[in-house]
């Protein structure tokens, strides 16, 4: 009987309550992310009135006379805009009435004001100097992106030489905030920051000698504008009369302050055990920002653990190519003969580093005609390979890349550190343009600054988890698709997953386990073959950079595992280049998120 009574109180009250919603039409739901997209461009463009130089990165003009605030107060107004935002977004739009595409860019969107939280709270823990800092990051932006097409364009360069100078105060204050809070980059930081600052502002018009880094870059614009007819001989001159007394009157005097609070200031920071734990809330610090650059809820711990058992994992793969060239010493010493055979290195010549990058070149125009087999989509903009301009090169320094503007005006860039040739090898070089060039970052950056179809802001966001991540697949993607048939750049290939694997040991050793500089660079040398003043510099750049490193393995990780995830699903109907396409079709993303993206394209693949 008290079953029947309950079954017949569930029926009624079943009649009496309210139908359902009925599922959103086909039209409401195109309706409905269409608003979305409308409302997060608009959204976006009011971010970009606030950051001058991501417009320019962008390949447009608006604001090319300004540089932006740097200030603590420009963090908070920026912070707050994105809370009022996220607000208007959830007003603005239904999410159950979004497409598949339209829960991702809601999704991002919430994501990056959860983000932006987090840096607010840690806003003086980020170090303002000591690695790729704006006293070197603003310079080389105005020599990448800011063109130089017509005389107004000078004048705009000009007037960023002008604000340089503010920048750079501002910059500086923060740097005091922090050391006023106990917070403060390694000692060496302060020296390289200063030894940068310096080169920045040494030769014409500051002093004797050849000219600067930025009026050379100044001088030549305005001779190819005066070369192409544009520009008045005399107007020329005026203009560069101006840029040589904005350099004077304004870079040199901020540089100068920042040279002299570094000097002032140096005593106070810290050598030794260098890492987050010699910090004000260190520990609670690191897995912030864990958490900001994994886009994951990994602990230091489990990071670390993961890096050991890689690092075992690939050492036994390794062996397997020593034992194939026939070596007969054991991996350590293979170490040691990968790292120091003179066969693996160019010389310490113009004509060795012009033979490195035309190497690396070579390994891109072969891939390059291999991406259609594994890609429906390809990038339009062009690459480049350089060295690293000599105001910011250093020693055993990590390549890297700078993407291409959306018009493909500017090209990719990938850049290599070539001041010590001892330090680059020959058997590493494969995998590092596949990483940097095709089908790595240039591959996933150009496409994404290229894609029409989804919100903007998608297309210019980056996740050091997402692009570094899918960087390192491309390394072994490199092998399915054909590269590595010579056993030594096979090691390379594997050498870099180990790198990648060792750098989880080292970043969460230096900052979670107080692992000391000297600690950390002996581990490596015990377990990878990279050459000792890479080695060095690496180490430092963990120091000066937190959890970043962590993000490379970690990303390629997550890809690996989805790829396997569809190709179990799928069967049959998996094919790279939709998948690939899936990945990378969509702009960079938090590793949740793109988890996402793949399941949803799994499942609409499965009912195909």
């Amino acid at each position: 009987m008290r079953l029947l009574f309950a079954a017949a109180f569930m029926a009624l009250a079943a009649a009496c309550s309210p139908a359902a919603p009925a599922a959103p039409t086909a039209e409401e739901i195109a309706a409905e992310s269409k608003k979305l997209t409308e409302y997060l461009n608009a959204e976006f463009e009011e971010e970009l009135a606030m950051n001058p130089t991501m417009l320019t990165q962008m390949g447009r003009k608006e604001l090319y006379d300004q540089l932006g605030d740097f200030s603590e107060a420009d963090f908070q107004k920026q912070l707050a805009w994105r809370r009022e935002s996220v607000a208007g977004m959830k007003a603005a739009a239904d999410p159950a009435k979004l497409n598949d595409d339209g829960k991702i860019s809601w999704a991002m969107w919430e994501s990056e004001l959860a983000r932006a939280e987090i840096k607010a709270s840690w806003l003086r823990h980020d170090f303002v100097y000591g690695f790729s800092g704006p006293h070197t990051g603003l310079p080389n932006f105005l020599i990448t992106y800011h063109k130089v097409d017509e005389p107004q364009d000078v004048d705009a360069y000009v007037a960023r030489l002008k604000a340089l100078g503010p920048a750079i105060d501002q910059n500086t204050e923060r740097a005091k905030l922090a050391a006023a809070d106990g917070v403060r980059t390694p000692k060496f930081g302060y020296e390289r920051t200063a030894d940068e600052a310096r080169r920045v502002i040494t030769g014409a018009p500051f002093g004797p000698g050849e000219d600067s880094p930025l009026f050379a870059d100044i001088k030549a614009k305005i001779d190819a504008l005066r070369a192409s007819g544009k520009a008045e001989p005399k107007h020329a001159e005026q203009q560069l009369a101006a840029a040589q007394d904005a350099l004077l009157t304004h870079v040199k005097p901020a540089y100068e302050r920042l040279i002299a609070w570094l000097q002032a200031d140096m005593p106070n920071a810290a050598s030794g055990k260098v890492g987050a734990l010699t910090l004000p809330k260190g520990t609670e610090w690191y897995n912030a920002v864990l958490e900001l650059q994994t886009t994951t809820k990994m602990t230091a711990d489990e990071i670390h653990d993961l890096g050991l058992a890689e690092v075992k994992r690939i050492h036994a793969e390794m062996d397997k190519i020593r034992i194939a060239t026939g070596f007969s010493g054991d991996l350590n010493a293979f170490f040691g003969f990968m790292r120091t055979d003179k066969q693996f290195y160019l010389p310490n010549t113009e004509e060795g580093r012009a033979t490195y990058l035309a190497t690396a070149q070579g390994y891109l125009d072969v891939m390059y005609k291999r991406l259609p087999e594994y890609f429906g989509r390809l990038p339009k903009a062009p690459l480049v390979v350089k060295r690293v301009e000599a105001f910011r090169e250093q020693p055993g320094g990590a390549a890297h890349y700078y993407g291409p503007t959306p018009d493909g005006k500017q090209p990719g860039i990938f850049y290599a550190h070539l001041i010590d040739m001892s330090a680059v090898s020959l058997w590493a070089l494969e995998s590092l343009a596949y990483h940097e060039g095709v089908p790595g970052h240039h591959m996933q950056i150009a496409i994404q600054n290229e894609l029409t179809d989804i919100p903007v802001f998608r297309t210019q966001y980056g996740y050091s988890a997402f692009s570094e991540g899918w960087g390192l697949y491309s390394e072994d993607l490199g092998k399915t698709m054909g590269g590595f048939t010579e056993p030594y750049n096979d090691f390379g290939r594997l050498n870099s997953e180990l790198w990648r694997a060792v750098r989880l040991v080292l970043d969460t050793g230096l900052h979670a386990k107080g692992w000391t500089e000297e600690e950390a660079a002996a581990w490596a040398m015990a377990n990878s073959a990279r050459p000792e003043s890479s080695i060095k510099s690496e180490v430092r750049r963990f120091l000066m950079n937190p959890a970043q490193a962590t993000t490379y393995k970690i990303g390629m990780i997550a890809i690996q595992k989805l790829r396997d995830e569809a190709r179990a699903g799928l069967g049959d109907k998996f094919d790279w280049k939709s998948f690939h396409d899936t990945v990378i079709g969509g702009g960079s993303m938090p590793l949740p998120v793109l988890e996402q993206r793949v399941r949803a394209w799994i499942a609409t693949q499965t009912k195909s």
